[in-house]
């Protein structure tokens, strides 16, 4: 009954964000930037008439002009200042919240990291650790003896190392002499070839014969 008579309440709309009033904010901070481009356009083109104008009545009202002109441009640039230093506000604290947002999750995610570790440690036992441990050590043990006993040589005689060493000296000592020998067999130089130099024969002048007497 009470509803029909004063109408229902209606529900209480959620305050803008930050962000929408930042958005906001630049959004006149622009509209007031583009007056103030426009005044300075209008001041300019208001001087340039004064310097051509002469002295008198009209120059006077161009004058008054760009006067007001100038008040209008320094009343927007300080709407435009303030407008700024809202937004920049602002933003500091919008940022803030976020930090502190991104300080709750980074908090969160990090306690549910402790609590996985901690279960994870919950099942994992130290002493079949270690005993996996021992195990893989013994079967590496293992395998260097069963690569050892592979690598064995079989079919050769037993010799003692005094016998090689002999033979080792005696065999380079052959190889030497023979090495000599070969060298010996060599000749030092290489016989120098005999070069013939052939004299062509003079030649017959003409009314001379092979005497030096005329030919008749």
């Amino acid at each position: 009954m009470t509803s029909r008579l004063f109408g229902k309440k209606k529900p209480k709309e959620a305050p803008p964000s930050l962000t929408d009033m930042i958005s906001n904010t630049d959004t006149r901070a622009g509209t007031v930037d583009k007056k103030v481009q426009q005044l300075d356009a209008q001041i300019k083109e208001a001087k340039a008439k004064l310097h051509k104008m002469r002295p008198g009545p009209a120059k006077n009202r161009v004058k008054q002009q760009a006067i007001r002109l100038l008040k209008q441009r320094r009343t927007y640039e300080n709407q435009y200042t303030m407008l700024q230093n809202q937004s920049f506000n602002m933003e500091q604290q919008n940022f803030a919240i976020e930090s502190i947002k991104d300080t709750h999750n980074t908090v969160a995610a990090m306690r549910e990291g402790n609590k996985a570790m901690q279960a994870g440690f919950k099942t994992l036992n130290m002493d079949e650790v270690e005993d996996l441990q021992d195990d893989l050590e013994d079967l590496m043990d293992q395998t260097n003896e069963v690569q050892e006993i592979l690598g064995r040589t079989y079919g050769m005689d037993d010799i003692d190392e005094d016998e090689l060493d002999a033979e080792l000296e005696a065999y380079g000592a052959e190889f030497d002499d023979e090495l000599l020998d070969e060298f010996a067999d060599v000749p030092d130089a290489a016989p120098q070839a005999t070069t013939v130099i052939d004299t062509p024969a003079p030649a017959k002048e003409e009314g001379v014969d092979e005497f030096g007497l005329p030919t008749l």
